[in-house]
Order: structure tokens, then C-alpha cells, then sequence
């Protein structure tokens, strides 16, 4: 394309003629990354080396951490297993592999506990189920599909919620080995 133009502040003669380069560029082409071999996705809850006590000492809720002390302590007895962290916050005692039809597979803790700021949560439920004829006399919680929340283990009988930790690692025990 040519137009014509006055000479400005170069020095070309009057009238000349200039012929102007279009003023819209391309646009780079975007580089597309070479498609990465995906990994199949691991379980998130895991077993770390992070202190187990070290942990608890840790629980602010002074609550939570007396909570936590008498847990290990009863979780110890009852399974015969030594703590271990799971993730970043959960303690567990003892641990099975289990292998679902779907294929998926992992590892994961047999029974535990978890110190969190509004209760306490025990993974205790997974082999037992909701309908649990011991949670009647066990005193207040909420549950989940596999935990229970207790908020204070005061207001709980202790010798009903030992009696479902040794009924849910038995059970887990049996049926994942």
C-alpha cells in the first residue's frame, strides 16, 4: 500500500511518495508443551516421619492436646501398635492395604485420631458403621461416614469409645488383613 505523505521531520522531498508497512502483527504462536506422561494419582493421606509427640505438643486447643495424650495412650494399648503421623495431622495405629474393585489401591491407617479445632475426630468408624449399638452408650459426638467427633473425651464413657477402638481395628484387621 502507497499513500502519500508530506515529508515530515525526515528529509525526503515534497510530495514523495512512502510506502508504509501494515501496522498489525501476527501474534506469536502460543508453544504448546510436550504432553507429560501422567502419574495416576496416590492416596493423599499417607505415613510421614513427623514426630508424633512432637505434634501433639503442638496441639494449641489445650483441650485437644490433653485429648490427644489420653488418646495415644488408649490407641497404644488397645492395638498393641506404635503411633505414626499420617499427613500432616492425623495419627494412626496400624495400617492395611486395601484394593478396591474400581483398582484403586492404597494404604491407609487401621485406627487413629485426629486433634482439629472444633473437636476431636477418630477415624474408628470405616469397619464398623453408623449403626454401631456401642455409639448409644458412648455419650455426646457426631459422625461421619467414617469418624467420629467427639468435643471433649470428659463427656465421654471411655470404656465404651475403648471398646469401639478395639472392635474397629479387630474388624479392619479382618477384613484387610
Amino acid at each position: 500500500m502507497t499513500i502519500k505523505r508530506k515529508a515530515a521531520s525526515k528529509k525526503l522531498k515534497p510530495g514523495a511518495i512512502i510506502k508504509s508497512k501494515k501496522t498489525t502483527k501476527k501474534a506469536p504462536a502460543k508453544k504448546v508443551p510436550a504432553k507429560k506422561a501422567t502419574k495416576k494419582a496416590g492416596p493423599k493421606t499417607r505415613p510421614t516421619s513427623q514426630s508424633v509427640t512432637a505434634f501433639i505438643n503442638g496441639v494449641k486447643h489445650e483441650t485437644r492436646r490433653k485429648d490427644a495424650k489420653t488418646l495415644l495412650a488408649m490407641m497404644k494399648k488397645v492395638t498393641g501398635e506404635k503411633a505414626k503421623m499420617w499427613g500432616p495431622s492425623m495419627i494412626g495405629f496400624g495400617e492395611y492395604h486395601y484394593k478396591y474393585e474400581s483398582g484403586r489401591e492404597g494404604d491407609m491407617l487401621a485406627v487413629g485420631f485426629s486433634p482439629r479445632s472444633a473437636n476431636m475426630a477418630l477415624y474408628v468408624l470405616g469397619s464398623l458403621g453408623e449403626d454401631e449399638p456401642l455409639l448409644k452408650k458412648l455419650g455426646p459426638y457426631k459422625n461421619g461416614k467414617s469418624c467420629l467427633y467427639i468435643t471433649s473425651l470428659d463427656k465421654v464413657d471411655l470404656g465404651v469409645l475403648e471398646k469401639i477402638v478395639v472392635k474397629s481395628y479387630k474388624a479392619t484387621k479382618a477384613k484387610w488383613g
